[in-house]
């Protein structure tokens, strides 16, 4: 079949593990880097369709999940919801290990399982929520992204959510331009990279 939008379903959260992977690496495929497949979208995918799923859409084909979109409504509530249902088991599953010294990057991000930040961030007064989204390598430039952000938008408007936020590393400059052409603004710059807004 072509690729749809549609609402996230549970059977899909597989699927946004892996393409999570796939472009998790500046946009690229960060299998490579990772003894445990799955940390990535433990950090960065999984917590969202669990929060709240009606936030969640994904672009599916013949292959399964191709792409998606994941968010929070409110970011400073979402950080909260983390830590009482989300890291503690986490956090059990994976206790702190130092660098192994072998190029895998699992304990960067155990360390931030247990560290997550839970105070409110200088963005969230005017862009409350936050997204993620990926698109598997065969999707992009297409305008997919667009179409999948587009939605969510529609959605968050629904709810009278003011403006959205997200994070981008400097190497993705790609993604960076992306952003840019849907009106996203830099707000706030990092020694990882930027935090872009865009009113709703």
């Amino acid at each position: 079949m072509a690729p749809i939008i549609r609402p996230f379903h549970p059977s899909d959260l597989p699927g946004v593990y892996r393409l999570c992977l796939l472009t998790g690496e500046a946009g690229g495929d960060a299998s490579g880097l990772y003894r445990d497949p799955d940390l990535l979208g433990h950090l960065y995918a999984g917590p969202y369709p669990v929060a709240d799923p009606s936030l969640t859409f994904v672009v599916a084909d013949d292959d399964g999940v191709v792409g998606y979109v994941v968010a929070t409504a409110d970011s400073l509530g979402f950080a909260r919801w983390l830590d009482e249902h989300w890291w503690p088991v986490l956090r059990a599953q994976h206790p702190r290990v130092g660098d192994p010294g072998d190029g895998t990057q699992d304990h960067v991000l155990v360390e931030r399982i247990h560290t997550w930040p839970t105070a409110p961030e200088p963005q969230y007064d005017e862009f409350p929520a936050h997204l993620h989204i990926d698109l598997h390598p065969r999707l992009q430039g297409q305008g997919w992204g667009r179409r999948l952000i587009g939605t969510l938008a529609e959605a968050l408007r629904a709810r009278g959510v003011t403006g959205v936020h997200l994070g981008v590393d400097d190497r993705n400059t790609g993604a960076q331009a992306f952003y840019a052409r849907l009106g996203f603004e830099t707000f706030a710059v990092h020694d990882w990279g930027r935090t872009l807004s865009l009113r709703l």
